[in-house]
């Protein structure tokens, strides 16, 4: 079809001065203008980012207030988590209980609307969690609307052998966390779904085998060319390896500078340490402990803007996470012409592909050390050498990574479900 569809994309979480989350839903449902006519529907708590990004009210999007209940229950969930930056299941689990009200007010706005078949689509953008139903599912699916969501993503297993860190990062609640299947409203979320993107190959295995064919597995992160348009220039001879990241247990920061300290010590290799977290304070402690302090930068938190900067002056992300669900970072490191070296597991393992980074299998702490260490020391003896690497990597990106690709990709989605087109071909 010529024409464009008219989409309602619900993005809860969207701002574009944030992070994480909110960043990919500002991205994609802005980035979906490109391929559709879409109206943004949002918190009110994006609206002034909104407003600042020259979105005009009414126009181009509209903020939705259910802060009367939402506030109290955010309250609550940061309560249960036990900590700054723990307990993410604890947050997720209170936010299932108030989404809901978010969509019936949305109906409440915009139901006439879609009934009357002013929208061709509406695609619920975020929250990404799976756990998290959608009411609107089968109020669009009795108006002959197709509904769209995703791309859902997390809930990826803790590791075995990682047990101390699940603890520390107060997740109690991920242990009942496979509950959330049982629920009647996902049922009726995914029967009245006309298609579920699934960010990963473990979201995917989680759709029931008779809605699976529903499912279109689209990864969940992308780049911004605009914000990520430099290309990294490491500097000196010497390996330089950059961490960026909250510095919390599964992150394995203490597991990046352990397998780094014969590299440090012998003055063949730089750290450059992006984040800040609980375990900072104890790991420039460990750092200066172990006399590699001068060779360990530890910039703290830094603006997305500045990250490059800094990520700009490595060879390579060096980045030994357990659990990560889409591995944005990776990303942006491969934008930047920075070759990535991860677990080989969810998120990163599925984006760094033969020829575009290096992957050190899962295994317990220890060996996850041992191989980490194993690929600094060979990148160090030429660090040079990983340049074909790092071309391919940006080119990578740049070919099925950046938003506009993304975009296009959604709307491969949209053509599908209004039998305009055949189903997509699987991503790859």
């Amino acid at each position: 079809m010529s024409r464009q569809p008219k989409v309602l994309v619900i993005a809860e979480a969207a701002n574009p001065e944030w992070v994480s989350v909110p960043l990919v839903g500002w991205s994609l449902a802005t980035a979906l203008r490109h391929v559709a006519e879409v109206h943004v529907v949002t918190h009110v708590r994006n609206r002034d980012a909104f407003l600042r990004a020259g979105e005009i009210e009414g126009e181009t999007f509209t903020a939705i207030d259910n802060e009367a209940l939402a506030r109290p229950l955010w309250r609550l969930g940061e309560m249960l988590r036990m900590g700054q930056g723990k307990g993410w299941t604890a947050l997720q689990a209170v936010q299932a209980l108030s989404y809901p009200s978010f969509e019936r007010l949305v109906w409440r706005r915009f139901g006439a609307a879609i009934r009357a078949g002013k929208f061709d689509v509406v695609h619920r953008v975020t929250p990404l969690s799976p756990t998290i139903s959608s009411p609107l599912a089968k109020r669009c699916a009795r108006a002959g609307v197709p509904f769209v969501l995703g791309p859902l993503n997390g809930g990826v297993p803790w590791p075995p052998g990682f047990e101390s860190e699940r603890r520390r990062e107060r997740e109690w609640l991920s242990y009942l966390r496979g509950a959330y299947k049982l629920l009647p409203g996902r049922r009726a979320t995914l029967r009245h779904a006309s298609a579920v993107v699934v960010g990963s190959r473990h979201t995917q295995s989680e759709v029931p085998a008779h809605w699976r064919d529903k499912s279109v597995y689209i990864p969940e992160n992308a780049v911004d060319p605009a914000r990520f348009s430099t290309v990294a220039a490491p500097e000196g001879g010497v390996l330089r390896a950059g961490f960026v990241g909250r510095m919390v247990p599964y992150k394995g920061p203490d597991m990046l500078i352990e397998a780094a300290l014969p590299l440090l010590r012998a003055g063949r290799m730089r750290l450059e340490m992006v984040g800040d977290g609980p375990m900072l304070e104890g790991l420039t402690g460990f750092s200066a402990a172990q006399g590699v302090a001068e060779a360990v930068t530890f910039h703290g938190w830094l603006a997305h803007e500045e990250v490059q900067a800094v990520l700009g002056r490595c060879h390579l992300l060096s980045f030994p996470s357990v659990r990560e669900f889409g591995g944005g970072v990776v990303l942006e490191a491969m934008a930047l012409g920075v070759v990535p070296l991860i677990v080989d597991y969810a998120g990163p393992g599925e984006l760094v592909t033969e020829g575009l980074g290096w992957k050190v299998p899962l295994g317990t702490r220890d060996e996850i050390v041992a191989g980490f260490r194993a690929a600094l020391q060979r990148a160090a003896q030429d660090p040079g050498a990983l340049a074909p690497m790092a071309s391919a990597a940006r080119a990578r990106v740049a070919e099925a990574f950046t938003w506009a690709r993304k975009a296009e990709q959604m709307r491969g989605v949209y053509d599908w479900v209004l039998g305009w087109e055949d189903k997509p071909a699987p991503f790859g």
